[in-house]
């Protein structure tokens, strides 16, 4: 199953975040390497949030992340929220059966 982890950061989290970087992204990496984390990143135009996609039998590995993820710890993070998402089209993902859709 899938984890979308949702985060709404401070107006000035680029220039915030440089000192805390190198840890989050070092517990990214960590998460990259157990095969937990599958993709994240800012969101842009404006950056005012982030989304890190999970991969595990529950919510629990994007949790922990984000409890230990220095931007949350040190309040560059302003809420989080992890989603379950279903996935049903993309690399990887078991082909499902199509069901017959009429369109009028």
């Amino acid at each position: 199953m899938y984890y979308l982890l949702f985060y709404d950061v401070i107006p000035n989290y680029v220039e915030r975040r440089v000192e805390f970087r190198a840890e989050h992204l070092a517990l990214a990496q960590a998460a990259l390497a157990r095969g937990e984390l599958v993709l994240g990143g800012a969101l842009a135009d404006p950056v005012d949030g982030a989304v890190l996609l999970f991969r595990g039998n529950s919510p629990t590995v994007a949790e922990a992340f984000a409890a230990a993820d220095p931007y949350v710890r040190n309040g560059l993070v302003t809420h989080w929220r992890v989603r379950a998402w279903t996935v049903v089209v993309g690399d990887g993902v078991q082909p499902f059966e199509t069901q017959s859709v009429s369109c009028n």
